[in-house]
């Protein structure tokens, strides 16, 4: 018995019964329902007459005992009942099991007629039929039972679990773990008061603050709420922290909808899941128009930004889509990925070159009848930009310029660029070189407003969207901060008071897709971002979310310390969104347009001209006093290289 008992013996239990044949195992069951058929009989003799063996039963019984088991047993074989495998029996299988038996009761029933033999009380086949329903379902059901807690023996470390959601997909998540075997449900956790007190198939329904009563006893939490918007899932995880146990979670609803995923394929929850408020839903009024039939270029296609856009273009089916990129393996890779994706209606095109070339962009834009531009190559990177001022120069000015210039001269319908928050009151090169983007594109956006005074021909519209930081793009804080997790750490800040918004990839690019559509011409688009998020606590979240803790003066003996750097040159403690403060609302209730400051079209083409001049000639200082004439509240850094 002590052997049964021991995880080892269950274990080489197991093993053995999968060692015997599958052929030997049906013939188990076989056995085993021949051995039911005849005690069902007897047994609704007895539950009806009230005596085990009455002269009925020996009237009737008798020959019924024997015919039952000779008709029973081809009649299950022949219907199916003994390939099914025993593992995953179900609700299902017990009512296909009903139907047999019924079927049974009828023919032994027609036996009996036809050969005029003694016939047992009509009572007596109902009997018959719910006993051998329940017999042979118990069985079933009772051996499926313990194959699972073999299985579940045979692996050495059984994850105990809590499942926070008694859903609908809790209740699949629970039955999926059972028939894994890896883990064990303790409880499930929900906040709905109505669900306390009840069960799921026996395992009990509790409200969450009892998690403090099973520190030590559950190995994780596993969320089990698809469609729980952010802000409920960060509230839910943040409580859920505080019990020091790694919370994991089920794919989205359209990771299942769309097959992608299975219930039990659970991950950690990422910090993208947590940061900020709900993402916009996009209007589906405000995607399509102007895309759908059209030729796009999307400028820095290979990029975060530019890649994604790519990938929402193509569902809105564009009459070509044409990528355009300096980086060879970056354009390899989204031209591999945009194949498997663009529509039969949709032509693919992929161009390796420099958006700052004016003659190849030119070219490109007449050659296919280029219709709207997304502008989205950008150098990005603060401190590569602050020690290479001139790269940054060439390529965020140079490059917009050429291509809003391109577009004016081609006829192309619209222009939009792509800038960030750090363009707003820039402290650094990068931000100064996208604000002195967003200059051009106004410009130019004022003389298309002049042609059309004159021209009845419609003129270039152009906009701007204005990010704040991305979650997950190139350069981004949270891969950086899960790679020194990944390390060991420390994770690396700036200052504990930093603090910065955020949006997610795909939400980045909707708005950019949208304001093509709101656009009318010269706006500055961006939205509405919720509540800053302080950095320091990005850090220490996303160390929680990896199951492991903080080491501090408090606590010497946790895994990942946090470091505080310093400010880099040209770093703000917080971001901003406009200039002038000053917003106005759009049809989308989530989008606001700004019109700022702009610079007259003949004075900034006049010193642009001695910008690039600079720039040939290498001239840093002489191109670092342009750009700080072009945008005065820009101040010289010491980290600015002048050399």
């Amino acid at each position: 018995m002590r052997r049964l008992l021991d995880p080892l013996g269950q274990i080489e239990i197991f093993r053995c019964f999968l060692s015997i044949p599958p052929f030997r195992r049906r013939l188990l069951l076989i056995g085993v329902d021949a051995l039911l058929l005849p005690f069902s009989v007897w047994l609704s003799f007895w539950l009806r007459l009230s005596t085990p063996f009455s002269p009925n039963f020996l009237a009737a019984g008798l020959w019924l005992a024997p015919i039952s088991v000779l008709v029973g047993l081809p009649l299950y074989a022949f219907t199916g009942q003994y390939k099914g495998l025993t593992r995953y029996v179900g609700s299902s299988a017990l009512y296909r099991l009903a139907g047999r038996n019924g079927l049974l009761v009828l023919c032994l029933a027609a036996v009996g007629l036809m050969l005029q033999l003694p016939m047992p009380p009509r009572s007596s086949w109902i009997l018959l039929w719910l006993l051998l329903t329940g017999f042979t379902g118990a069985l079933r059901f009772a051996l499926r039972d313990v194959l699972l807690s073999l299985s579940s023996g045979s692996f050495q470390n059984v994850l105990r679990v809590a499942i926070y959601g008694a859903g609908e997909a809790g209740a699949q998540l629970a039955a999926a773990l059972r028939l894994a075997g890896k883990y064990k449900v303790v409880t499930f956790l929900d906040d709905d008061p109505g669900y306390w007190q009840r069960t799921i198939n026996g395992i009990p329904i509790r409200p969450h603050q009892v998690l403090s009563q099973f520190v030590g006893a559950i190995d994780q939490v596993l969320l089990a709420i698809p469609s729980l918007p952010r802000s409920d899932r960060r509230r839910i995880v943040a409580d859920l922290q505080c019990f020091g146990i790694p919370v994991l979670q089920v794919p989205s609803v359209d990771d299942l909808t769309a097959g992608r995923a299975r219930i039990d394929a659970l991950r950690p929850i990422a910090i993208e899941d947590l940061l900020g408020r709900d993402a916009v839903p996009p209007d589906p009024q405000f995607l399509g128009p102007g895309i759908c039939g059209a030729v796009v270029c999307v400028t820095g296609a290979g990029g975060s930004i530019g890649s994604e856009l790519c990938r929402q273009i193509v569902d809105l089916r564009p009459k070509r889509l044409i990528l355009l990129d300096q980086s060879e393996p970056a354009l390899y890779e989204i031209e591999h990925e945009m194949r498997a994706l663009v529509p039969e209606s949709t032509s693919l095109q992929a161009v390796l070159g420099n958006a700052s070339d004016q003659l190849m962009v030119q070219k490109l834009f007449l050659t296919q009848a280029v219709d709207v531009v997304f502008h989205a190559a950008a150098y990005k990177h603060v401190p590569l930009v602050e020690a290479n001022p001139l790269a940054g120069l060439e390529n965020n000015v140079g490059s917009t310029y050429a291509v809003c210039h391109a577009a004016a001269s081609v006829g192309v319908s619209q222009v939009v660029l792509i800038s960030t928050d750090k363009a707003v009151r820039p402290t650094n090169v990068m931000g100064a070189s996208k604000r002195l983007a967003e200059l051009v594109v106004q410009a130019h956006a004022q003389e298309a407003e002049l042609l059309g005074w004159t021209n009845p021909q419609p003129s270039t519209r152009y906009s701007m969207v204005r990010f704040c930081n991305v979650l997950g793009s190139s350069g981004s804080v949270v891969p950086l901060f899960r790679q020194q997790i990944a390390n060991g750490g420390p994770i690396t800040i700036t200052h504990p008071e930093i603090i910065r918004y955020f949006m997610t990839i795909p939400e980045a690019a909707q708005l950019v897709l949208q304001a093509a559509v709101l656009s009318k011409g010269g706006e500055v688009f961006l939205l509405d971002m919720g509540d800053p998020v302080r950095i320091k606590s990005l850090a220490e979240q996303m160390v929680r979310l990896s199951g492991l803790s903080i080491r501090n003066v408090r606590n010497p003996q946790g895994d990942i310390e946090i470091v505080c750097m310093g400010l880099r040159p040209g770093e703000k403690l917080y971001e901003e969104l406009l200039i002038d403060g000053q917003s106005e609302p759009t049809a989308h209730p989530l989008i606001y347009k700004a019109c700022e400051r702009s610079l007259k079209p003949h004075e900034l083409w006049s010193q642009l001209k001695v910008l690039e001049k600079s720039i040939a000639a290498k001239d840093v200082e002489n191109a670092l006093n342009v750009l700080q004439a072009l945008v005065p509240e820009w101040q010289r850094s010491e980290g600015c290289k002048s050399t």
